[in-house]
């Protein structure tokens, strides 16, 4: 890692590090160990291999999906796929480049299109918080709406206000854009990469829950209430 400001932290290839989920209320949530492939700026590529464990969220006592009152805790969890997640300095979205093996063999399934806060540096890697809404990108580049309805829900649930999740859906409308007119990063070829063959499963740093987090700055007006104390 190099350090290259007061709060600016910049890595290495081959470095370990922790891309966490901040919670709409200020703390670490959902959380990868990731190897850093990029870090340029204009692009941070980061690789999570299958069985990489990370942090999810399990609800306790499952209830209706449409539900906010419902208790939740972070437990270990196994990653199921290879994935290079591509992240673009104040964009609100990454792209995950998904493979899967099949009878031994890596095969490119898909890319996925996830719609976030713009991610973030931290003193243990990158911040950042999913918002609902996905796209899923085949091979061939046609697509489907990933959790449109879903979205919809917590504007009715009081979650997002109706602004937020209008313009969470704008942001969505110019990937789908770069998709049919097979734009980048979709015309790059990088179902292609391959990792290098020294790198290793990632183990989640200790410090991933007590490091400091870093806020996304329009917290109040994407999450109201919620974020009034941080």
């Amino acid at each position: 890692m190099v350090k290259n400001s007061e709060n600016s932290f910049h890595w290495n290839i081959g470095d370990e590090i922790a891309l966490r989920y901040i919670t709409r209320d200020g703390h670490p949530g959902m959380t990868w160990p990731a190897t850093i492939v990029i870090d340029s700026t204009d692009l941070v590529a980061l690789y999570i291999p299958k069985g990489a464990i990370y942090k999810q969220f399990q609800r306790i006592n499952p209830q209706d999906a449409k539900s906010t009152g419902y208790k939740r805790i972070l437990k270990d969890t196994e990653w199921r796929r290879d994935v290079l997640r591509l992240m673009y300095p104040d964009k609100f979205f990454s792209i995950w480049v998904f493979w899967e093996y099949k009878e031994g063999v890596r095969v490119h399934t898909s890319y996925y299109v996830n719609m976030e806060e713009p991610f973030r540096r931290s003193e243990v890697g990158f911040d950042t918080n999913d918002h609902t809404l996905d796209i899923v990108v085949n091979p061939d580049l046609s697509w489907y709406w990933k959790d449109l309805d879903e979205l919809s829900d917590r504007v009715e649930a009081g979650v997002y206000p109706i602004d937020f999740a209008k313009f969470v859906r704008s942001e969505a409308d110019k990937v789908v854009v770069s998709i049919e007119k097979k734009l980048p990063p979709f015309n790059q070829e990088w179902y292609k990469w391959k990792p290098p063959e020294n790198y290793k499963i990632p183990v989640l740093r200790s410090d991933w829950e007590s490091a400091p987090v870093t806020l996304w700055k329009d917290r109040h007006w994407a999450y109201g209430e919620v974020a009034k104390y941080t």
